[in-house]
């Protein structure tokens, strides 16, 4: 029985096989695809939005090592009002300036001093929103995510926390303010994206302010999150 079917494979009895896109699934394809991660989509949703649509699709860096890739099963939205969890609700300042836009740039910080977290800065240019990505499933480049880690691990644990997920990614203070539509650091549509994929809310882990807003969104049944859905 397959376990989970998202992007390029079909992870069956723990061995990944190519997936066939078959006729009845109804994918994001051509126009759709196309406009996916642009100016027009980031003017068009909203923050808890675009937290929901970046599930299911791809995260690729290039570097002179190999490409990496994953798709994006696990996010958090931050927002400019009402939230103070969220890095922007006490004004612009040197760390955070980059939230405050364009959308569709990277936002990189440092937390407890050696862990980097990988944003999507959303929201109309000044706002102050972005949407943390907290975990992908690897697709592309799986041994070169294992030897940036430094340590053995399973498939499911390369890069299931922000912290993991930007050592494996080599995700750095580099890219902050990086154009997400740009390589070496980009987002890229996933054809096998549908309306069967089944979206989870549920309260952002590690947040003391704010804790109780249903503002992560998960992909149920994914064994790549960073924590494991609520029953």
């Amino acid at each position: 029985m397959s376990l989970s079917i998202f992007g390029r494979y079909t992870i069956t009895a723990g061995i990944p096989v190519i997936y066939e896109y078959l006729s009845s699934v109804q994918a994001v394809q051509g126009k759709e695809l196309s406009e996916l991660f642009t100016d027009r989509f980031y003017g068009e949703c909203n923050t808890e939005e675009v937290a929901r649509k970046l599930l299911g699709h791809y995260l690729c860096r290039h570097s002179a090592e190999g490409l990496v890739s994953g798709i994006i099963v696990e996010t958090e939205a931050y927002l400019s009002e009402n939230d103070d969890a969220c890095h922007a609700s006490r004004g612009i300042g040197k760390r955070n300036a980059v939230m405050f836009g364009p959308p569709g740039k990277a936002y990189v910080y440092l937390i407890y001093g050696c862990y980097f977290c990988f944003n999507v800065v959303t929201g109309p240019e000044g706002t102050g929103e972005a949407v943390l990505v907290r975990a992908v499933e690897p697709v592309e480049g799986r041994f070169l995510m294992q030897r940036r880690r430094g340590q053995p691990t399973s498939r499911s644990s390369l890069a299931d926390g922000p912290g993991k997920l930007c050592q494996a990614f080599a995700i750095d203070q580099s890219f902050n303010g990086h154009d997400l539509q740009e390589k070496p650091l980009y987002l890229s549509g996933n054809r096998a994206v549908n309306d069967d994929m089944e979206i989870i809310a549920t309260p952002r882990i590690g947040v003391t302010l704010a804790a109780e807003k249903p503002l992560r969104f998960i992909i149920r049944g994914n064994k790549n999150l960073s924590r494991r859905e609520p029953t």
